[in-house]
């Protein structure tokens, strides 16, 4: 369903990776490894379409995916390293803020019960400038719950989390592994699953 076929990121004179290629099906996982500065969040930028790659395509079901346009886009789900908050609106707002900007919609008590579910029971309403940076990743992965997208491209996703919000992240990934979606991403940090990851590693 998502193909990668020969790869080439070039920054500046230096080329992070060559001739990359993999493919995931419906149920399947990556995770890509790699030291910082490897070209592990400029690979997730090109499969969601942000950073072109110097060579090579990417194909989702067969199509590359610069010719299937928001069609694309309507399938992916993408949580960049950057968690992409406004520190001057609550996380009711910023929530909110996100599913309209995917054009979806979302009732006010079921953005709150899913800022419940992911930790934040009484926090819904301050601003996210008073939260520490594991709740404003929170506020992030609540996207999670509310987006229903076949492709999550997740950065990062566990950085400044707890163990227990750790738990809830890898949960929800199986989760959506085990309804047939697809998950690529990114992780410094030891990360299982109940289905089986495969692996790629970039850079030297």
């Amino acid at each position: 369903m998502l193909e990668a076929i020969n790869l080439d990121c070039v920054r500046g004179e230096r080329q992070l990776f060559h001739q990359l290629s993999f493919r995931l099906d419906a149920g399947e996982c990556l995770l890509v490894q790699g030291q910082n500065g490897s070209g592990k969040t400029s690979l997730l930028r090109m499969l969601v379409g942000l950073t072109p790659p110097a060579g090579g395509a990417i194909h989702w079901q067969g199509k590359a995916i610069q010719t299937l346009g928001d069609e694309y886009r309507r399938q992916l789900l993408y949580c960049g390293h950057h968690l992409g908050l406004k520190d001057d609106l609550t996380p009711m707002e910023n929530l909110m803020s996100s599913i309209a900007l995917a054009d979806e919609s979302v009732t006010v008590d079921a953005a709150q019960l899913v800022l419940q579910k992911v930790g934040l029971r009484g926090r819904e309403y301050l601003p996210v400038r008073a939260l520490s940076q594991g709740q404003k990743r929170r506020v992030s992965l609540a996207r999670l719950l509310l987006q229903k997208r076949r492709l999550w491209v997740l950065d990062e996703p566990l950085t400044a989390l707890d163990t227990q919000a750790s738990q809830w992240v890898t949960a929800e990934i199986d989760r959506h592994l085990s309804q047939g979606g697809i998950a690529v991403l990114t992780s410094h940090q030891d990360f299982s699953l109940a289905r089986k990851i495969q692996h790629i590693r970039v850079g030297a």
